[in-house]
């Protein structure tokens, strides 16, 4: 069983390349951040979750918040992904899944019978001095963005 973060801890430490290759480092950014981490760019899925952080992104800033999408994608499958859907968020690119592995988002999963690993849907939310504050382990893509711009503002008592 992969080792998951648990609420309370540290967020493991990260400095992984954006979609303009650009480095992302957690120690960098002094606000709250929503990391979430999803199989494959453009899949309904991944679409419908990625579409929902950028339609509520102006409240996710105005709570202080910073939304970070990963997934094993290249930078280029992240451009495509972005422009196509008019994305608003920073995605980060993991394919040695070695942040993915670092939060326990990498895992046995099913699908008809198969069994493989891979992302599983999760969602870990950082408060600015760098601790877990809230998980979604497994999740449902409808409505989670409210559910998580919720739980800011009840956690930052906004």
């Amino acid at each position: 069983m992969t080792n998951i973060p648990q609420i309370g801890q540290p967020a493991p430490d990260f400095s992984t390349p954006d979609q303009n290759n650009n480095l992302v480092n957690i120690a960098d950014i002094n606000q709250w951040i929503v990391l979430y981490f999803y199989p494959k760019d453009n899949t309904p899925g991944c679409t419908t979750e990625a579409q929902d952080f950028t339609k509520l992104s102006p409240e996710f800033t105005t709570v202080g918040a910073k939304i970070i999408g990963v997934s094993p994608d290249s930078a280029t499958s992240h451009c495509k992904f972005i422009d196509k859907h008019n994305l608003s968020i920073t995605l980060l690119t993991d394919p040695e899944h070695q942040l993915i592995e670092a939060y326990g988002a990498w895992r046995l999963k099913k699908f008809m019978g198969k069994e493989y690993m891979g992302v599983a849907r999760s969602t870990f939310l950082i408060s600015p001095d760098k601790i877990i504050a809230y998980i979604w382990p497994n999740v449902k893509t409808k409505g989670h963005a409210e559910s998580v711009l919720k739980k800011i503002k009840e956690l930052a008592a906004i």
